[in-house]
């Protein structure tokens, strides 16, 4: 085995574009946490094994992880994103003007605009806060399609124990929650899960 893992996963990480560093900086300023190149990397690439056209960003920050989320689509499909702070939603807004693809960037809390959503999705980047992941699954599992993908951050935080627990125990999902080093995400340590739509 490599001596050292962490810092030899670490020098493996892609270098992001410079777009997605002044963006990734933006938030940090902002006290936004961020999903880092790492996670980033993972949604392009399944954003690109499965064809995704059209994608639900649950948690925008200021646009960070949509701007992977784009990167994966190649220029075909659309996002919508949820952020209840309205003047981070602002600053994703502005930071996803120039994508590739069509970006909507809605404002308020999951509870007030999850259930005005309609399907279906290919995607969902589930990065609300933790308290609220229990309430956002059974919309997930509403407005995904069949094989369609449910990815959570931050399943590591104790707040998410009732989400795993219930994602676990979904018949809906075929799922698996990784304990991951996650270079450049805050924090680099945590869980994410991956869930697809039976």
């Amino acid at each position: 085995m490599t001596t050292d893992l962490e810092g030899y996963f670490r020098r493996q990480t892609r270098p992001q574009r410079q777009e997605f560093t002044r963006v990734a900086i933006a938030a940090a300023a902002d006290g936004i946490p961020t999903i880092g190149p790492v996670l980033g990397g993972l949604l392009t690439v399944l954003i690109r094994f499965g064809a995704v056209r059209r994608v639900l960003d649950l948690g925008a920050g200021n646009g960070y992880s949509a701007l992977y989320l784009a990167e994966g689509m190649r220029g075909e499909g659309e996002i919508i994103a949820l952020e209840r702070d309205p003047r981070r939603a602002v600053a994703a807004r502005q930071n996803l003007a120039h994508c590739s693809v069509k970006t909507n960037v809605l404002i308020g809390a999951a509870q007030e605009v999850l259930p005005g959503l309609g399907a279906p999705f290919d995607l969902i980047l589930l990065d609300l806060d933790n308290t609220d992941y229990l309430y956002a699954l059974e919309h997930c599992a509403r407005l995904l399609r069949p094989g369609g993908m449910l990815v959570t951050d931050n399943t590591g935080f104790a707040d998410a124990e009732p989400f795993n627990a219930a994602l676990a125990a979904d018949a809906r999902f075929y799922s698996v929650n990784l304990l991951c080093l996650l270079p450049g995400h805050s924090p680099e340590n945590d869980g994410v899960a991956l869930a697809v739509r039976q």
